[in-house]
C-alpha cells in the first residue's frame, strides 16, 4: 500500500532487494519512530492518537490514544509482493489512520508484519492472509476508512522517495474510474491492492503536516 504512488511500476524496476535484511535494519529507535509516526498527520489529530512501533515480534503499542486515531510507520512489506521495494530496509512510511481504518486497515498490517517477522515467505504470507480474510479474521475496509500520509520524513521507496503529502481512502475492491480516479486531469489517484482486498484512493495535498509546502502538485 505504501507503494501505491508507483501505480504498478514494479515491472520496470530491477530486483535491488531480493531477500529480507536482518530485522534490526528495519527497526528504529523508539522515540524517533514515535515522532515520525505522529508527523503523519497534523498535531491536532496525532497528539492524541495511539502510536504503534515495530518490535522484535511485530507491532506493539508504544503510547495509548484517546481520539480513535492510530499512527504507525509502515515498513516495506506493507507494499504488494510484486513491488521492487518489498524488502527495502530504508522504507519508512508514516501513516495516521482514523478509527474506521484502525479497526480494519491496521489489523491487516499488523498481520502482514507478524508473518514476515516470523519468517514466512512472500508466498506463505499471501496464503495466510487469504485464509484470514476467508475466515473473517481480517476485514475489508470499513466505510469511511482513511489515513493521513503527510510526514516529510517518510521514505516510500527508491523511486518515489518522499513523493507528496497526501490522504488515502480505503474501500473494498471497486472500479476506481467510477470514482473519477486516474482520469486525465483528475486530482484523485487510485491503486489496486488485491492481496489486502481493497482499492486505495490517493489525494495529494499541498503541505506537509508541519505546514511547509510539499512538491508542486502539477507534476504528481
Amino acid at each position: 500500500m505504501l507503494a501505491a504512488p508507483s501505480l504498478n511500476r514494479a515491472q520496470d524496476a530491477k530486483a535491488a532487494y531480493p531477500a529480507m535484511a536482518p530485522l534490526e535494519q528495519y527497526r528504529m529507535p523508539r522515540d524517533a519512530e514515535i515522532a515520525l509516526a505522529r508527523s503523519a498527520a497534523p498535531k491536532s489529530l496525532s497528539n492524541d492518537a495511539e502510536v504503534m512501533v515495530l518490535g522484535v515480534h511485530g507491532y506493539e503499542v508504544a503510547t495509548e490514544g484517546t481520539n480513535g486515531f492510530v499512527c504507525m510507520v509502515l515498513r516495506s512489506w506493507a507494499a504488494g509482493t510484486d513491488e521492487p521495494d518489498f524488502w527495502n530496509p530504508k522504507v519508512r512510511a508514516a501513516v495516521c489512520v482514523n478509527a474506521a481504518a484502525a479497526r480494519s486497515y491496521v489489523p491487516v498490517n499488523i498481520k502482514r508484519t507478524a508473518l514476515i517477522v516470523a519468517g514466512r515467505s512472500k508466498t506463505e504470507m499471501v496464503a495466510d492472509l487469504k485464509l484470514a480474510f476467508d475466515k473473517k479474521e481480517l476485514l475489508v475496509p470499513e466505510p469511511g476508512a482513511m489515513c493521513y500520509m503527510m510526514a516529510k520524513g517518510s521514505y516510500l521507496g527508491d523511486r518515489d522517495k518522499h513523493w507528496h503529502p497526501h490522504l488515502m481512502f480505503f474501500t473494498p475492491q471497486t472500479d476506481a474510474l467510477a470514482w473519477g480516479a486516474n482520469a486525465d486531469g483528475s486530482p484523485v489517484l487510485a491503486a489496486e491492492d488485491p492481496e489486502n482486498r481493497q482499492t486505495i484512493f490517493l489525494i495529494p495535498v499541498g503541505e506537509w503536516s508541519d505546514g511547509t509546502p510539499g512538491p508542486p502538485l502539477d507534476n504528481h
